[in-house]
């Protein structure tokens, strides 16, 4: 049995994609404004939540504003323990009218006894509904 594996949703959202990418690029600590599954973000070292250098709660690995695809790597407590790789990959696609979000969490179990994170991705997608009706408030 394989350790490694890649899992993802897709939600049809309201807000444009540009709105969500700029959510995530520029106001990462307004996200736990916006839905009760998220309880907190810290900003670990820097001053700028804006920075690429400044470590987050969720770290930066890769932005690509083209695709407007940002890619974390998650660390620290239950995912150390439980995951070699984690990475979560949020992508904003702009569709005919609507846009879709699009979660993928690629990681590496540190053992056969850690299920897949299929948690963390139900988490993502419930949370996705709840900051969509935010941002159309905005």
């Amino acid at each position: 049995m394989t350790l490694a594996g890649k899992i993802s949703t897709e939600i049809g959202v309201h807000a444009t994609a540009a709105k969500w990418f700029n959510l995530y690029t520029t106001k990462l600590y307004h996200v736990q404004n916006l839905t009760d599954r998220i309880h907190g973000v810290k900003l670990h070292h820097g001053h700028d939540w804006h920075r690429n250098e400044s470590i987050k709660h969720w770290t930066y690995t890769i932005v690509d504003e083209a695709n407007k695809r940002i890619t974390y790597k998650l660390f620290n407590g239950d995912i150390d323990h439980q995951f070699k790789i984690f990475k979560l990959i949020f992508q904003a696609i702009e569709g005919d009218g609507n846009a879709v979000i699009k979660w993928t969490i690629e990681y590496e179990r540190v053992d056969e006894e850690v299920d897949p994170p299929y948690g963390y991705i139900e988490c993502l997608h419930k949370c996705t509904r709840d900051i969509d009706d935010n941002l159309l408030k905005e």
